[in-house]
């Protein structure tokens, strides 16, 4: 097998730009990130395979953007796996795709257990792909040989294995939906800003008192800054599970904080000040949190028995329905229809709950036209019955 060299300048990049214009057929595109190494999500390497073309592994941060290509074949269909993980970071450099087709969403629509890329591979290729580099660190330069070796293969196989899920897409009859769903991956919002983004620090939820929530959000405001500053992963500086530790024991001194078996991490000691700083921070502010987020997320749906009873019957009653339908129709239920849109008309719904009112909640959530037309009419009569009074159970001898 020949070695694999990077693209990692401009001269190389354009003559790799000619040469996969030359090609022929879709375009596949796949990235490597270094999730869990550092702050950030931008693409370390860029790997493209095109019939007539061959295989190009490109070093972003080297190259830059990447206008020239996109230009080159942004009208052409670009075949990932998982589209929703890369899109972020190939538009970052300016790849943008205008059509795609996304082997692991349409492995999901044809009910496939298990759609990871080696396993659909496997089934549908009959070729064994190894993953044992996903997780590395692609920041890393020079790149060993083996990893590019697994990141080749990764988009070298996605022509043939996008062609063998298009025909069971079309024996299913599902390529309309299909192509629904590739097209709302494109207009999807991928980058959630949150108000309060220190709320997913992970245990939050155990946190009691306001004084200790406070604690815990300068613990991860100072914790986010050093990361970003340093380009590396929060949790590799100090775990979550410290931060929520020290929140919980409001350490009275540095000394204290530093006297915590809990407050682990590679970071933990050599950045003390720092976390003591922002531990008497959170003990004296006045500007202190409330116990729960502001934004207009709905109760967890174990406590709508209690909170809305109305709407946890319509709940169940809907889930079970679509339940049936998805199995009837071999969709996961969660690509039928997403469990917060559901959730979401359940605890509110129309004023009127008919079939054309259910479809017009689902349509103002963002659910496609394939969705609505099997859905709306299971949900509204779901909803109706569950407001219906059930008929008493005839008396039995005791």
């Amino acid at each position: 097998m020949p070695d694999h060299s990077v693209i990692d300048s401009r001269e190389g990049y354009l003559a790799a730009v000619d040469a996969i214009v030359a090609g022929s057929g879709p375009i596949a595109v796949d990235a490597e990130r270094a999730s869990g190494f550092r702050y950030s999500q931008r693409a370390y390497l860029i790997q493209i395979f095109r019939r007539g073309a061959g295989t190009f592994l490109f070093d972003p941060p080297a190259i830059g953007r990447f206008d020239e290509l996109n230009t080159a074949i942004a009208d052409e269909e670009w075949v990932l796996h998982a589209a929703t993980q890369d899109l972020t970071c190939l538009r970052e450099v300016g790849l943008d795709p205008s059509r795609i087709f996304d082997t692991e969403l349409a492995a999901r629509l044809l009910g496939m257990p298990r759609v990871g890329l080696g396993t659909v591979v496997e089934e549908l290729l009959g070729v064994h792909l190894a993953k044992e580099h996903s997780a590395a660190d692609w920041s890393t330069r020079p790149l060993p040989e083996p990893w590019l070796v697994y990141a080749a293969l990764d988009v070298e196989l996605l022509p043939d294995l996008r062609d063998a899920i298009a025909g069971l897409l079309d024996e299913a009859g599902k390529t309309d939906i299909a192509q629904q769903e590739f097209a709302d991956e494109l207009t999807r919002e991928l980058t959630v800003v949150r108000s309060e983004p220190w709320r997913r620090l992970s245990g939050i939820h155990s946190i009691r008192g306001i004084r200790n929530l406070a604690v815990a959000r300068e613990l991860w405001l100072s914790r986010d800054a050093l990361a970003r500053e340093i380009d590396t992963a929060p949790g590799r500086l100090v775990p979550d599970a410290a931060l929520t530790a020290a929140a919980k024991a409001l350490p009275d001194s540095k000394r204290a904080l530093a006297a915590m078996r809990e407050f682990t991490g590679r970071a933990s000691r050599t950045e003390l000040d720092r976390w003591w700083e922002a531990v008497e921070t959170g003990r004296t502010t006045n500007d202190l949190p409330v116990l729960r987020g502001n934004g207009d997320s709905l109760p967890p749906p174990r406590a709508w028995s209690d909170r809305n009873p109305e709407a946890d019957g319509r709940l169940k009653a809907a889930r079970a329905a679509l339940t049936a339908l998805s199995e009837e129709r071999n969709i996961p239920l969660e690509n039928l229809l997403t469990p917060e849109t559901l959730r979401r008309i359940a605890w509110t719904p129309p004023e009127e709950v008919t079939d054309a009112s259910i479809a017009d909640a689902l349509a103002a959530h963002g659910a496609r036209p394939w969705q609505i037309e099997a859905t709306s009419q299971i949900i509204a009569r779901a909803f109706v019955e569950s407001m219906q009074t059930p008929a008493e159970s005839p008396e039995t001898d005791s």
